[in-house]
């Protein structure tokens, strides 16, 4: 009778084992995507900040631009004699 319970015993530490494994093993793989998941965010908001730096300096050239064409505008309204043929 103790050989029976040595054999369920050792079925009973070989069932933990393999269940103390596959915790293991679906923790690493938790583990590795949650990595994977950080370096796309790194690499998304490096990509995010160099694009929306770009569209700033843009949007700073249309600005003076339009400041540009404003003050052309309103000198062409106040001297209308200045465009005349």
């Amino acid at each position: 009778m103790a050989r029976a319970g040595g054999i369920t015993n050792a079925v009973n530490v070989g069932i933990a084992v393999q269940a103390d494994w596959e915790n293991r093993e679906f923790i690493s793989h938790i583990s590795l995507n949650v990595r994977r998941l950080f370096e796309f965010l790194l690499q998304f908001e490096a990509t995010t900040k160099s694009k929306l730096a770009s569209l700033n300096e843009k949007l700073d050239t249309l600005e003076r631009r339009l400041e540009l064409l404003e003050v052309q505008v309103g000198t062409a309204s106040a001297n209308p004699s200045l465009f005349r043929d």
